[in-house]
């Protein structure tokens, strides 16, 4: 009993010392995103999506809170893939090595999709929400009076968002790897995760109808690549249970 409440304190000391490690490089990817914040800031403003505007700053903190959101936003970039790698080294110690070395080997990839996502959504699908509002704004015949605060607000609530849900193919290749999901299960579920995915869209995008649906179409399509790369390594997993299953019969012969 004794022995199995120093694992149980242990087992929360190692949690308590992965988060620790977290927040310092989260602080650590903020302070350095505090020193970029401007040369990104002026890009942004400069880009393409951007030009034509007058922003405005409506507060005293609109500049200081522009500048701590871009911060944040470059901390995400170290955080996320360092958070998954703490979590590995967490869980690791109970996995069969299989099961380790397969899930170290799609650490790096976090790092790739998460970038992928903050590409997709700021050159893609940022630039045609901006624009259909800004038609229907100018439509309406109302004078544009753009904040500071408001753009960047819309901007990384937008970009965000979707950049983390591009970590979703990479979920369901490593849980199928570990046999908690497989192409059958996730498509008995489809109707009930697109569901979530539209759900997520609308939560997360400006409230009309051409964002959300320029969000859900490519969430969908994530679902959908992440059933197909399910059933590849599902199939690798059947075959190989195969073949154990085959040496095992001939040994017992």
């Amino acid at each position: 009993m004794e022995a199995e409440e120093m694992s149980l304190v242990d087992h929360l000391s190692e949690l308590r010392r992965r988060i620790i490690y977290v927040l310092i490089i989260f602080v650590a990817g903020l302070v350095l995103g505090l020193f970029v914040a401007k040369p990104i800031y002026l890009y942004l403003i400069s880009a393409e999506p951007a030009q034509g505007f007058v922003l405005h700053a409506f507060s005293f903190w609109d500049g200081i809170g522009m500048y701590v959101k871009i911060a944040m936003a470059v901390s995400l970039v170290f955080a996320v893939p360092f958070t998954v790698f703490q979590l590995w080294a967490f869980i690791s110690p109970g996995l069969r090595p299989v099961e380790r070395s397969a899930a170290l080997r799609y650490v790096p990839y976090v790092f790739l999709l998460f970038l992928a996502g903050l590409a997709f959504a700021y050159f893609i699908v940022f630039p045609m929400a901006l624009s259909f509002t800004i038609s229907v704004t100018r439509s309406m015949g109302l004078e544009e009076t753009y904040g500071i605060a408001e753009y960047f607000s819309f901007l990384f609530g937008l970009v965000l968002p979707l950049a983390l849900l591009f970590e979703l193919p990479l979920i369901v290749m490593f849980l199928t790897r570990l046999r908690v999901l497989n192409p059958l299960r996730l498509r008995r579920m489809r109707r009930y995760a697109y569901f979530a995915l539209v759900f997520i869209a609308v939560v997360i995008t400006p409230p009309d109808f051409i964002s959300d649906f320029l969000v859900t179409i490519p969430l969908l399509v994530l679902y959908e690549f992440s059933v197909f790369l399910s059933a590849l390594v599902y199939r690798k997993q059947l075959s190989a249970d195969a073949q154990r299953e085959a040496r095992y019969v001939k040994s017992v012969e």
